[in-house]
């Protein structure tokens, strides 16, 4: 007999976007043309900020720490075409010619019923479903799987031992409650991932300490599987013109 499957409540539309500097092309380009492409991208920010404003999307950008890329953005929006609209026009742009896609995920903001109590109306889940993303100093993304692989397999489990793991594994997550918001994104025909997790953080050491302490719950020792991580420092619009100052 097949396991029960979960249903999910879905939100809005979620792009990772991150992207390499071609720091050779930009310092070889004049300073016309690198003061033309700073603000037509500062033109796109103020944009999607209205966009944010007005309560239709959100976005933030970050610089990656490490090697991966240089930026990374994460944007939301109400409908899949509404992201593609958002990352053509942003690659038509001038400061895009400077730009090397380093990865990408596609993915929409998700809760899982395993309670069974949560109601889209309830304005408590309309705000984790629609969320104006936190402007923290430091951000964390990587994608994830449920491992299924032998006797570990968790879409062979049955419901009520998944409901009773993620509620323990929620546990963990509330002792940072207010220290470390987290984002929960399901990608599972979207990309190559099942899960995206996104954490926001003002301490970056809050970061490992929340990813380290939730690797011995049951649910990650058993079920987990990781790829990728990204960690960055906030970009504001304000630091742009330093940021790519030659």
């Amino acid at each position: 007999m097949a396991a029960e499957a979960v249903t999910t409540i879905d939100g809005w539309y979620a792009l990772h976007d991150m992207r390499t500097i071609d720091w050779t092309s930009w310092k070889k380009a004049s300073a016309d043309e690198r003061q033309e492409a700073i603000n037509e991208f500062k033109s796109l920010l103020t944009k999607w900020e209205e966009t944010e404003a007005a309560e239709k999307g959100s976005h933030v950008l970050y610089q990656v720490v490490g090697q991966k890329a240089d930026l990374m953005f994460m944007f939301l929006r109400p409908t899949m075409n509404e992201l593609t609209d958002l990352e053509t026009a942003f690659n038509k742009s001038k400061f895009a010619e400077f730009l090397l896609p380093a990865y990408s995920y596609v993915s929409v903001i998700e809760m899982s019923q395993y309670s069974g109590t949560n109601s889209p109306e309830d304005p408590k889940v309309r705000e984790r479903l629609y969320p104006i993303l936190p402007k923290w100093e430091h951000m964390c993304f990587y994608p994830m799987n449920k491992r299924r692989s032998g006797n570990e397999n968790w879409y062979a489990l049955d419901f009520k031992e998944r409901a009773r793991l993620m509620y323990e594994h929620s546990k963990t997550g509330r002792q940072y409650a207010g220290v470390i918001k987290q984002f929960i994104t399901g990608s599972i025909g979207f990309d190559d991932w099942e899960w995206g997790v996104t954490l926001f953080a003002h301490d970056a050491l809050q970061l490992k300490k929340l990813v380290y302490q939730m690797r011995f719950d049951d649910v990650t020792a058993l079920y987990g599987e990781f790829g990728e991580f990204f960690v960055g420092n906030r970009l504001t619009k304000d630091a742009i013109d330093t940021y790519l100052s030659v």
